[in-house]
């Protein structure tokens, strides 16, 4: 029952950075998913993957999986580009 531990990435579908200082850690799963034969969802009986659970740092979501025993791995927050233009340099 491995996890990984990320922060959660800002929305790409807003410009707002709401939730961006948390870290998460989710579950891996540990079957594969599987379709339905009648309704053709997919699901698995793995309700591991299901958990999310949220932190406001790094350490102390270390400490939780430290702390129940779980294998986590922490996945590196890669560093934001910012591209500062003005709305002139549309036309050049």
């Amino acid at each position: 029952m491995a996890a990984r531990i990320y922060q959660r990435p800002k929305n790409a579908m807003q410009s707002g950075k709401a939730r961006t200082s948390e870290w998460v850690l989710e579950f891996e799963q540990s079957e594969a998913q599987r379709p339905d034969p009648l309704m053709g969802w997919t699901g698995s009986a793995d309700t591991q993957s299901q958990v999310v659970l949220t932190f406001p740092s790094m350490e102390a979501a270390q400490a939780y999986a430290a702390k129940y025993g779980i294998p986590a791995r922490v996945h590196a927050t890669p560093p934001r580009h910012l591209k500062i233009q003005a709305y002139a340099d549309n036309f050049r």
